[in-house]
């Protein structure tokens, strides 16, 4: 039976600490609050007990966070996305940031796996003054394991409404996006980090985050795959293509805390779940 799980997590700051409060229907929830960072910023790990998405899944995540709570979302391992007979395996993540709210979406890697048929879907709504720090990353089948990505479609759509739209198509038939040197060029991670703010920023402020990415990426070897932009006053973007998820993944984590420390003076605090 396919499994239709749905979540609503909401941020609130209460006296000085930001809580976390959640509904479920089914398999998905958060595990306790934690706070490494001291009672400003709630750490939660939003879990999957199944693991993964076959045909016919769907998972609906819905995010708020009020006036002056920070919150900060992982996952303890990658999302997957399983072989499908035909019926679409879907994710569909909503993140509504009040004025003044901040959070930082941080989910371990999504897994396509031959033969899927699915969609991940991100939709951010941030209000003037509220503020996002988030990121995406999607492997393509798992060339460690000798597991090609051969059949199936993907497709991933990020969106702030009215500001910024990434929507792709990812059909394993399509050899020339998958392997020209103008599409993926043999690459099988793709990897974004993405700064939106509820409103325009300085010009001094998305310069600072475009260096501080690009001095990162430079350091790693990744030019020639990898690149910082503003498509808009209201976002920054770092986008990473490599053969797997393991130099991606060094690389975001690496900008991520340097953006956090120059846009809200925090120092690095990492998930404690990504420590085993």
């Amino acid at each position: 039976m396919p499994w239709h799980a749905r979540l609503h997590l909401d941020y609130q700051k209460e006296a000085a600490r930001t809580v976390a409060r959640f509904r479920h229907d089914g398999p998905l929830r958060i595990l306790q609050s934690l706070y490494p960072e001291g009672d400003t910023v709630c750490h939660n790990v939003l879990v999957h007990p199944p693991g993964g998405l076959v045909g016919g899944d769907t998972l609906d995540i819905d995010i708020e966070a009020a006036d002056g709570s920070h919150g900060l979302i992982t996952t303890p391992g990658a999302s997957r996305f399983y072989r499908s007979e035909g019926e679409l395996a879907l994710q569909r993540t909503r993140i509504r940031l009040a004025a003044g709210a901040r959070l930082e979406w941080l989910p371990l890697e999504a897994i396509c796996y031959s033969g899927c048929q699915a969609e991940n879907r991100l939709n951010i709504e941030v209000e003037p003054g509220a503020e996002l720090i988030g990121w995406d990353v999607t492997a393509l089948g798992l060339p460690n394991a000798n597991q090609p990505f051969e059949r199936g479609t993907y497709l991933q759509h990020i969106e702030v409404p009215g500001v910024w739209l990434e929507r792709g198509r990812i059909d394993a038939a399509d050899h020339r996006l998958l392997q020209s040197p103008l599409g993926l060029g043999g690459h099988r991670c793709m990897a974004s980090l993405f700064f939106v703010a509820g409103s325009p920023m300085a010009r001094a402020r998305r310069d600072a985050l475009l260096a501080q990415a690009r001095e990162l990426l430079d350091a790693h070897g990744l030019q020639d795959s990898a690149g910082a932009t503003s498509p808009h006053p209201e976002v920054v973007v770092l986008r990473v293509l490599t053969p797997v998820v393991e130099p991606a993944m060094k690389l975001l984590r690496q900008v991520w805390l340097a953006w956090r420390n120059e846009l809200w003076q925090l120092s690095a605090a990492m998930p404690r779940i990504w420590a085993t």
